[in-house]
Order: C-alpha cells, then sequence, then structure tokens
C-alpha cells in the first residue's frame, strides 16, 4: 500500500536507528506544502489535512510506527548555498 495525497510529492518508509539501538519504522512524506507557521505563505488547513491522511494511512496499513513531513531539499531557503 502506498501513500497518496495531492499535497505530497512522495512518500516513502524508512527505519530509524534509535539511540539505544532498537528501530521504528517512519513515514516520511515530501511535501511542497509550507511546514513553516511563521511564513506568510504557511496554511494550517493544509497541514491538518495531510496530517489526517497520514494518521489515517498509518491506522489502516500498519507499515510504520508514524509520520514526518519534509519539504523538497531545493526548497529549503539556503539549499543554493550549499
Amino acid at each position: 500500500m502506498d501513500f497518496s495525497h495531492p499535497l505530497a510529492r512522495g512518500a516513502k518508509v524508512w527505519t530509524a536507528q534509535l539511540a539505544d539501538g532498537g528501530t521504528r519504522r517512519i513515514l516520511v512524506i515530501v511535501t511542497n506544502a509550507v511546514l513553516d507557521p511563521a511564513k506568510k505563505k504557511f496554511n494550517p488547513e493544509h497541514i491538518a489535512r495531510l496530517t489526517t491522511a497520514a494518521q489515517e494511512f498509518l491506522q489502516d496499513s500498519g507499515e510504520a510506527d508514524g509520520f514526518l513531513f519534509a519539504n523538497r531539499m531545493r526548497d529549503w531557503e539556503n539549499s543554493k548555498d550549499q
């Protein structure tokens, strides 16, 4: 089962290594939506809809323990400097 949503540009389940040596499966969702509440174009309704979709996906699929949102690296503010 793949995660799909109009605000998501891609999604994949990754295994995260914890400090105690354990692991967790995390759904990483890449989006173009502005994630910084301090920015003018931040839209909490978009984030709420994406959050609800991610939570429903996790409930239905059981593929991961949690999720996180990320913007594409080229959308990061300082990405041109790196």
